[in-house]
């Protein structure tokens, strides 16, 4: 099978990036022709002429340069499938239409809500927020500016969704959406889109077990630091309920500066700051458990894959896919989002209980085994494959 692949970069590298690489480098193993169609955010100025970005916000909503370099390249290379991951903001919904105009098969990655949610995080202001999903205008967004907290910015992405569900984009022109967890296909149906065609596939990695021959040497968090990862929890869990375990962190984000500030104030806490994925991995092979407070519905994180592979447990807030990829008691321990309470008393459950987290910890290997291997993804991603190019030749006939 030929699989055009077209995705659009974030300013900064995130983990849809991750994937999309991942997914290339897995067709390609098994024998596709994989054409990679890239568009790139960091094109776009940081402070752009009043002119240009009004042409970005239009072509949020219908970028006919995204359009045509999707149908060129189709028409160049002749895929059966058309793989899209991002599509904000320079490639736009048009490239559904483009691929269709040229009958091939389209696919789209969910890999956050945006089609439901102008933020794309279902939060705001420090809670889980529903307020657009259903809407087919997401006024709400707008009012709160839940796009970069920018009432202008959130305008065009408002205007997008609100478009193309009026046009039937979402419902007629993709042949098969892919959400990561069962909670985030929840949220989908909810908002609209067409329920028997939303397929459950989640992320993968390919990873060696590692040496672990302790139980571990200090609690892990490694993400972005920011409010919706949960990282007020955790530090409030170290600094008002007095943890003595060492603490690690590794990220950067808009509370760096709140970590770092913590990290002088607490021995027990150290900031690492941006790591390599290999030197994360390192940290993983030497920590005790892996800590996931996160307070919003995340999509698939790939750190929670990388922590079962290296037989790590993890101790994740009982919401979203966290509450999906750990089981509670099994392959870590469950704490309630945002109480930091409830976090210190898991860690020091687990701190009193070395064996328990090292049986979690094989546990885990296993569950990553049986679930969240490569060739499991494949197979999985090709049955999508099959299944759009199959709906997509109904619609042609």
């Amino acid at each position: 099978m030929h699989i055009l692949v077209v995705h659009n970069r974030y300013q900064q590298a995130g983990g849809e990036d991750v994937v999309f690489a991942a997914e290339v480098d897995l067709l390609r193993r098994y024998g596709h022709t994989v054409t990679e169609l890239v568009f790139d955010n960091r094109e776009i100025p940081e402070r752009p002429a009043p002119i240009d970005a009004a042409r970005l916000a239009l072509g949020t909503v219908w970028s006919r340069k995204g359009a045509a370099r999707v149908r060129a390249a189709i028409r160049e290379h002749r895929p059966e499938v058309v793989h899209f991951h991002n599509t904000f903001p320079l490639v736009s919904p048009a490239a559904y239409y483009a691929a269709r105009a040229e009958r091939v098969a389209v696919v789209q990655t969910l890999h956050n809500y945006r089609l439901i949610c102008p933020g794309s995080l279902l939060y705001r202001d420090d809670h889980i927020c529903h307020d657009c999903v259903g809407r087919v205008v997401p006024w709400p967004g707008v009012v709160h500016g839940c796009y970069r907290e920018s009432r202008a910015q959130t305008a065009p992405v408002a205007a997008m969704l609100a478009v193309h569900r009026l046009a039937g984009t979402w419902r007629n022109l993709v042949d098969r959406y892919i959400a990561l967890s069962q909670v985030a296909r929840d949220q989908f149906v909810a908002g609209g889109l067409p329920e028997e065609r939303i397929v459950v596939k989640p992320n993968f990695v390919d990873l060696d077990p590692p040496d672990r021959s302790s139980p571990g040497e200090f609690y892990l968090f490694a993400g972005r630091l920011a409010v919706e990862k949960g990282v007020d929890t955790l530090l409030r869990a170290w600094t008002e309920h007095g943890r003595p375990e060492p603490l690690h962190i590794v990220g950067d984000g808009p509370l760096a500066r709140q970590v770092e500030a913590a990290a002088q104030a607490s021995p027990s806490i150290r900031s690492l700051g941006r790591l390599d994925r290999t030197a994360v991995l390192e940290q993983m092979r030497q920590a005790r458990a892996l800590i996931f407070p996160s307070v919003w519905y995340e999509g698939f994180p790939m750190i929670l894959v990388e922590a079962l592979a290296s037989g790590l447990p993890v101790i994740a807030s009982r919401l979203g896919a966290a509450a999906e990829v750990i089981e509670d008691g099994v392959t870590g321990l469950h704490v309630t989002a945002g109480s930091a309470a409830d976090l210190a008393a898991k860690v020091d459950w687990l701190s009193r209980h070395p064996d328990a987290g090292e049986e979690m910890g094989r546990a885990a290997r296993r569950v990553y085994e049986a679930k969240y291997t490569s060739a499991q993804n494949y197979e999985q991603l090709m049955a999508i494959y099959e299944a759009a190019c199959a709906r997509s030749r109904r619609t042609h006939a």
